[in-house]
């Protein structure tokens, strides 16, 4: 009787141990997910900011003489202009209208 049930318990515990390793592989599996999707996400950003600085200098060729420091604070001065806030507020609604319809 003592080694039915030492046989019925070792059989528990190597059912256990394969579960805990599916378990495992499968958290592996999540997470290799995850990271794949930040990866993406962040290549994804790292493009759209390149692409938006290639099509200010396209604007705007002469951009390119400026350091970053000169070039940060030229834009601080441009998009504190009212003329300009106006603009970006009228191309946001814009966007947030075709985005998410609106009369």
């Amino acid at each position: 009787m003592y080694e039915k049930e030492l046989a019925k318990l070792r059989a528990e515990k190597e059912k256990v141990e394969r579960q805990l390793v599916q378990e495992q592989h499968k958290k592996q599996r999540l997470e290799n997910r995850a990271a794949h999707y930040e990866r993406g996400e962040r290549t994804s950003q790292a493009h759209d900011l390149i692409v938006r600085s290639a099509d200010v200098q396209s604007i705007a060729p002469i951009t390119k003489l400026l350091t970053r420091a000169e070039y940060y604070a030229f834009a601080e001065k441009v998009f504190a202009l009212p003329d300009v806030k106006g603009l970006l507020m009228e191309a946001v609604n814009k966007h947030n209208k075709n985005e998410f319809g609106g009369d």
